[in-house]
């Protein structure tokens, strides 16, 4: 059975440390109060999104650019609290694509036991 690697949730725990301790995204958000994303369901899972969306792995389960998907995360919440900020480049459809959510309940229950 296919898992995440390491360096993969090593990455995302990062991202959720960085977002909680208002250090995600630095140099660019530095100076910013982003908390406001905190209070807007919508806003979080916007860049969460994006985080996801970007980012890659190799085939061995290896993050390949954790830096940039943050970096475009970041872009998106600059731009919901900054209105003058411009992304360079513009989001591409696939970055900002809100895929399906799981289902309520797991396909395999069993899953979680596996390691």
């Amino acid at each position: 059975m296919a898992r995440l690697g390491d360096s993969v949730s090593g990455a995302l725990r990062t991202l959720g440390f960085w977002l909680a301790n208002g250090s995600v995204g630095y140099p660019l958000l530095e100076g910013f109060d982003y908390s406001c994303i905190f209070r807007e369901p919508s806003a979080l899972e916007a860049a969460m999104a994006i985080y996801a969306n970007v980012l890659r792995m190799d085939e061995s389960g290896q993050e390949l650019n954790a830096r940039a998907a943050e970096r475009r995360a970041a872009q998106w919440i600059r731009t919901y609290v900054d209105p003058t900020y411009v992304v360079d480049p513009p989001f591409e459809s696939w970055e900002v694509a809100l895929h399906e959510p799981p289902g309520r309940t797991d396909k395999d229950p069993d899953a979680a036991l596996s390691h």
